[in-house]
């Protein structure tokens, strides 16, 4: 995976500093709390949502099983429709297939639809460093471009701006990377949102090369899919000349009739909509309409390793709906940047550190970056159970050791033995109430606890005495 967010301090640094800025807090609650009471109420329209959301599971765990057949399946199709499939282990790869093919056209810009792909491999920085500018054209992707942001939330990148912010952020950006924003520019959202489509409506018409994500393909046809709510997806998938997909092999699907079950979960479960405003699907090439060039970028980068996982694996489900981010109550107040990965919340707790590895101190830490409330397993549109992995990937971070893990191994073996030997723990009972005023109130190796409550004070006498004294 791209080192992109990578040396950015452990998820807990990162979020004491997060839970003290006041108006990220507010942005966070108020945005997840409307979507999350929206999506409720779409989702209770569909009296069969339980059996979707079962079939979405099973669809997903049987392509998962036959992935390399429904692969080659892929393959077969999109080359027989006119594209080209190219196959890239990681993400350096990636970027240099991606490279080269925009540089083959002889362009130096590139219009893009948001991809979480191409954000997790960093192409935009691998196309800078070419010599390409690449613009994003979905609004909130726009506004964190601009701003020299990070993306903060799979479904709404910018949901940690309000108004004002992206206000000033187009006052001042707008004019360096194309059309300026209007003079006397306010932050209502419909002059913002003015201002984005001229800014961008310029490089729609410009641009000979798009790139592009997708949310399924479909095996059996070889087509692509991607679910858009502004247009600016459409307008990237048709007008270039050269349309270029990066993709994650696990988002393949077997058939159209597959595919249904998605079209009905995921806009109730991301936008709370029973469909998508624009949903695009191309199939290779035609030369009547779209783009002359099409080419499949299929991405690993780290997901045959995730799949070898037999607990882990079911994060590959993940539709990235980003539901499990509405209700996470850690999410909400520490803020998508804290991950520091582009997939933040509760699925990227789970994803990052699989495709990643847990080496880093920030992938090491996300695991634990949960309260285990299970509030995402009920959200999950494909049932992904992620109070277990984030246990399984615990498991695997303490397994590596370290020193926190150390001592608490130790602490672990010592209770043990204190349980095993009666007399021994009674005489240590007795110690500690006897000594209790002697106690310091934050005692070395509790830090992490005492930054933030108090220890409760030993009592003058233990359960242990108390019973006999009282019950014998």
């Amino acid at each position: 995976m791209s080192g992109t967010y990578l040396g950015m301090p452990s998820f807990p640094r990162a979020a004491r500093d997060a839970v003290h800025d006041v108006t990220l807090r507010a942005n966070l609650r108020h945005a997840t709390h409307t979507i999350r009471d929206k999506r409720a109420k779409a989702v209770a329209e569909l009296a069969d949502w339980a059996q979707l959301r079962e079939a979405g599971k099973q669809i997903k765990n049987h392509t998962l099983r036959h992935l390399d057949r429904y692969l080659e399946q892929l393959e077969s199709a999109v080359t027989e429709a006119g594209g080209t499939v190219h196959w890239a282990a990681d993400a350096d790869e990636a970027n240099r297939i991606v490279a080269d093919l925009v540089k083959a056209t002889g362009e130096s810009e590139v219009v893009k639809v948001k991809s979480m792909a191409t954000q997790e491999i960093g192409l935009n920085e691998a196309l800078e460093a070419e010599g390409i500018s690449a613009y994003e054209t979905d609004l909130a992707e726009l506004i964190v471009q601009l701003g020299r942001d990070r993306p903060s939330h799979i479904l709404v990148p910018a949901i940690h701006r309000n108004r004002g912010e992206i206000r000033d952020i187009f006052r001042k950006k707008m004019g360096s990377w194309g059309r300026a924003a209007p003079e006397g520019l306010t932050d209502t959202p419909s002059e913002l949102a003015e201002a984005a489509r001229l800014h961008l409506r310029e490089k729609f018409l410009r641009a000979k090369v798009g790139i592009s994500g997708a949310n399924f393909m479909v095996a059996e046809t070889g087509t692509l899919v991607v679910f858009e709510s502004e247009g600016n997806g459409r307008m990237c998938l048709t007008l270039p000349e050269t349309l270029i997909s990066v993709v994650g092999i696990e988002k393949v699907v077997p058939t159209w009739r597959d595919l249904e079950v998605f079209l009905q979960t995921l806009p109730r479960s991301s936008t709370a909509e029973r469909m998508n405003p624009y949903t695009s699907m191309w199939t290779g090439t035609a030369d009547a309409d779209g783009p002359r060039t099409f080419h499949l970028v299929l991405l690993d980068n780290g997901r045959t390793e995730t799949l070898a996982d037999e607990v882990g694996r079911q994060a590959l489900r993940c539709i990235r709906c980003s539901a499990c981010l509405n209700v996470c109550p850690v999410y909400e107040r520490a803020g998508g940047h804290a991950y520091g990965s582009v997939y933040p919340g509760p699925i990227g707790a789970i994803l990052s550190p699989q495709l990643r590895g847990i080496q880093s101190e920030i992938d090491a830490s996300l695991p634990y970056a949960s309260s285990l409330c299970g509030a995402c397993y009920e959200v999950c549109p494909v049932a992904i159970d992620i109070p277990e992995v984030l246990v399984h990937l615990r498991e695997k971070v303490a397994d590596r050791g370290g020193k926190g893990h150390r001592l608490e191994k130790a602490a672990i073996k010592a209770a043990g033995w204190a349980l095993d030997h009666p007399a021994a723990l009674a005489a240590g009972e007795r110690f500690a109430s006897r000594t209790r005023k002697l106690h310091p109130k934050r005692p070395l190796g509790a830090g992490a606890w005492t930054a933030n409550r108090e220890l409760p004070e030993l009592p003058a006498q233990s359960f242990r005495a108390w019973w006999k004294k009282n019950r014998t």
